[in-house]
């Protein structure tokens, strides 16, 4: 029993396929936190952009 529980964790430990599905995980999480805090700051800049707009047409219809 303790033989084969040995090797089990042995054959565990040199199987690496499980391995590129996580780095790719950590990767897809990255990039995710990166395009929502970015598309905060493209937020915000839409934002003040149609604002001014809005202000600049206000000013000449009225």
């Amino acid at each position: 029993m303790t033989k084969w529980f040995k090797d089990v964790l042995v054959e565990l430990h040199r199987e690496e396929s499980g391995q590129d599905l996580i780095e790719y995980a950590l990767i897809a999480a990255l990039i995710a936190l990166a395009a929502t805090v970015g598309m905060g700051f493209v937020a915000t800049a839409i934002n003040d952009a149609f604002s001014a707009i809005g202000a600049k047409l206000s000013a000449y219809t009225s």
